[in-house]
């Protein structure tokens, strides 16, 4: 809006410095990012008092752990003071007509509401399932296809292939970069590999690929993916600040991706696809990583708040939809490693529980407890020791995923 305000201040021969200065992705990124944090930590001080006297406390289930009990009452529903931090910035600093930010704002505001309504169902109608995983399900295919649809038939949607051999002399000056025309595609990255780009499209064959057939098949893989992030950071978010700081770790790693992406200069040099209007999401993420850093504040050890499935599905959403809008969601087992982790040994053990249960007669585990961090909170590790355990390997994950931008 701010963006608005000074290009028709400009217009009108007003004053010219503010306009040049948001004509800068790192001027207005770092203003969401200052902005997100002074909201977050700010306001919510004020959000967690207001839930407190609402009684809107989450019931701590009695798991056997160490210091569970001293949790029991804390405030949930913390997502409210993430999706703020993340929408007042982005409100404020992201051209609004830019495609890439409109799919994130429904993202953050649709998984939100799925999780508040699961929320409010734990809290205030004392059902601690919560909202029914079908109806969940249903909410997140929904998202999915509206996202794929976009992809699909939006014309804003496109890429551009690197016709420039990537020298120094090439990547120096973006006037000395040629582009091959912007063309609708499902191309994405795959890493490690040297031509790595792979077409959705290409994976139907003749006669197949017809039209409804790609949107079906792009459908399957969009849903498949929010599904699985969104529910994957909601199993990592057990304990104080984990989830948060994972997903600022994410957050600034799918930023710098999206930020090489769109810029021609980087793009050309590094070989990746080119994909013109995606860095006004630098915005977006920037407001994204201030929002968990400033949620932080209140839910690191001992937590003040929770987050609750109103903050982790969104952060999950918000996470996966990025990598699908940048075209690097077959890098999510690398830098979003942690999540699933965290999942996988929540599909382990209860399909060796099964397993076991069928075949002897008594259910045995893989894991002391799961998810994985409950496993080392059994084991007797504290909880803030497990958390930037977890954060470590979180950042060497991401670096990781960093490194195939070269290692081809």
């Amino acid at each position: 809006m701010l963006h608005y305000l000074f290009d028709y201040l400009y217009s009108s021969g007003i004053d010219a410095t503010f306009h040049n200065l948001f004509n800068y992705i790192s001027v207005r990124s770092a203003l969401a990012m200052i902005t997100s944090l002074f909201v977050t930590i700010y306001f919510g001080k004020s959000i967690i008092e207001f839930l407190s006297k609402k009684l809107v406390k989450d019931d701590i289930r009695d798991l056997g752990l160490e210091g569970q009990k001293e949790k029991s009452g804390t405030p949930t529903m913390g997502g409210v003071i993430i999706l703020l931090g993340i929408l007042i910035p982005t409100f404020l600093f992201c051209r609004l007509n830019n495609i890439y930010v409109i799919i994130m704002i429904i993202t953050a505001v649709w998984m939100a509401v799925i999780g508040f309504i699961d929320d409010y169902i734990k809290v205030f109608k004392n059902n601690k399932n919560g909202l029914a995983g079908k109806f969940k399900i249903v909410g997140q295919v929904i998202l999915g296809l509206i996202v794929a649809a976009m992809m699909l038939f939006h014309p804003s949607i496109v890429v551009q292939e690197n016709l420039t051999s990537t020298s120094v002399e090439s990547y120096q000056d973006s006037k000395n970069i040629k582009l091959a025309p912007a063309e609708k595609s499902l191309k994405t990255t795959i890493p490690f590999v040297k031509n790595n780009q792979l077409d959705y499209a290409d994976l139907l064959i003749e006669p197949f690929n017809m039209e409804w057939l790609i949107f079906f098949l792009f459908s399957f893989i969009t849903v498949f993916i929010i599904t699985g992030v969104s529910n994957s950071a909601n199993l990592t978010d057990g304990i104080d600040g984990l989830a948060t700081g994972a997903c600022a770790i994410i957050g600034a790693t799918l930023g710098v991706f999206c930020y090489v992406s769109g810029n021609m200069i980087f793009a050309n040099y590094l070989d990746v696809m080119y994909i013109p209007h995606i860095p006004e999401l630098v915005v977006f993420l920037s407001a994204f990583v201030g929002a968990c850093v400033g949620f932080l504040w209140y839910n690191s050890f001992p937590a003040q708040i929770f987050m609750g499935d109103t903050g982790s599905l969104a952060l999950g959403g918000i996470i996966g939809v990025v990598a699908i809008l940048i075209r690097k969601e077959l890098l999510l087992p690398i830098f979003c490693g942690l999540f699933f982790l965290e999942s996988l040994s929540v599909i382990m053990q209860v399909g060796y529980f099964k397993y076991t249960k069928r075949k002897y007669g008594v259910g045995k585990r893989i894991f002391l407890m799961s998810p994985l961090h409950h496993h080392y909170q059994k084991k007797g590790i504290h909880e803030s020791k497990i958390v930037t355990r977890f954060w470590i390997v979180c950042v060497f994950l991401c670096l990781l995923a960093f490194v195939t931008l070269k290692l081809r």
